[in-house]
């Protein structure tokens, strides 16, 4: 479902936005859309990313540990057969 609705935007950035669009390929509406979608996920991904460092989670070093114990299980297997 579209919804419209009325924007107010400086002129330089409606100006960036109309170049970009075109650039894209895209209308003005199809480009200002996706721009706020991204802008979105962003601040949704942010949000996870802070979320989970105050959480204490340190995804860098279980990746870091995970890789070492394939490599540990790949030297035992491959060196046994």
């Amino acid at each position: 479902m579209t919804k419209k609705v009325t924007l107010s935007f400086p002129d330089d950035t409606i100006e960036d936005a109309r170049r970009f669009a075109e650039r894209d390929g895209m209308t003005l509406s199809a480009w200002m859309d996706q721009a706020a979608r991204e802008k979105a996920l962003r601040e949704v991904f942010a949000a996870h990313a802070a979320a989970v460092q105050r959480a204490g989670f340190d995804l860098e070093a279980a990746a870091l540990a995970d890789e070492h114990e394939v490599a540990m299980v790949d030297a035992a297997i491959f060196r046994a057969a």
